[in-house]
């Protein structure tokens, strides 16, 4: 297709992240990062792979969803949910895998979820994220592994408590380098557990004080992380995943006009303007490029 400047097709960028996975409850693993997507030229897509390709647009609407992280796990005998899809165009970012529970294996998902103690973590998405950490017990001490991240699989859990997250992947696409799709913190059993850190780009995470597993921060894909139990007895939370986003530029004499459901904001770096798209109602929402 010919194109032609200051008409369309525009050439457009792109990243779509989903929502993160929800931690486990009761030494449980930690949530598994949304998947993550991109095209920006220079830059990398999650679990390893390169950039999609180019992607050229003309008038017209065009599918958007942000997806929402998945809700942390209640009870033993249930994983964290798994975080929604996140959409835009063709490209689409599958939902965190929640993290396991003494009583439930850890889900598969755009970044797999962290094992309970005893576990294997899950796997992550081909192009989207990495797997999560296994488990590990020992002498009645119990630590969940580390939710998936985009960049890296969650850590093993430990003697001295969970596995940290695994690390996001960074993208320029706003102007400036951020991380997102971080794993959440695998959580433990017993007394003095050492804390356990959220992957880079918003993965929960969790304190020496016995409890909830922290949340996945909001509009970065992180996993929630599981959750800091004192004894057998005692069953705390795990973190619910954050919500996705889905960033993407058009040049700046392109008009964009979005569904009535679509928030966002958009700010102008160089000849682009960049829209970030924070939360959809449906997922029927569009942009219409015009």
């Amino acid at each position: 297709m010919t194109q032609f400047f200051g008409l369309p097709p525009y050439a457009v960028s792109y990243l779509v992240v989903a929502g993160g996975g929800g931690g486990g409850a009761y030494r449980a693993g930690g949530g598994g990062a949304g998947g993550y997507r991109t095209n920006v030229f220079g830059e990398s897509s999650g679990g390893g792979a390169s950039a999609e390709a180019a992607l050229n647009l003309g008038a017209g609407a065009y599918a958007v969803t942000v997806g929402a992280g998945g809700a942390g796990s209640t009870s033993s005998s249930s994983s964290g949910g798994g975080g929604s899809n996140s959409v835009f165009h063709t490209s689409t970012s599958a939902g965190g895998g929640g993290g396991g529970t003494p009583d439930n294996a850890a889900d598969s998902g755009g970044s797999g979820g962290g094992a309970p103690a005893t576990g294997s973590g899950a796997t992550g998405g081909a192009g989207e994220g990495y797997a999560g950490g296994n488990g590990s017990s020992f002498s009645g001490k119990y630590g969940g592994g580390g939710g998936g991240g985009a960049g890296a699989v969650g850590v093993v859990g430990l003697t001295t408590g969970g596995g940290a997250g695994g690390a996001g992947v960074s993208s320029t696409i706003t102007g400036s380098s951020v991380y997102r799709s971080g794993g959440g913190a695998g959580g433990a059993i017993f007394n003095g557990a050492t804390a356990a850190a959220g992957g880079l780009g918003g993965g929960g995470s969790n304190t020496i004080t016995p409890g909830n597993g922290g949340a996945g921060t909001a509009n970065t894909g992180g996993g929630g992380a599981g959750a800091y139990s004192l004894d057998d007895s005692t069953v705390n939370n795990g973190g619910a995943g954050g919500s996705g986003v889905v960033i993407f530029t058009l040049p700046v004499q392109a008009i964009a006009t979005f569904s009535a459901g679509v928030t966002q904001t958009s700010a102008v770096v160089g000849a682009n303007r960049v829209y970030t798209v924070t939360a959809t109602s449906t997922t029927d929402e569009t942009v219409t490029i015009g």
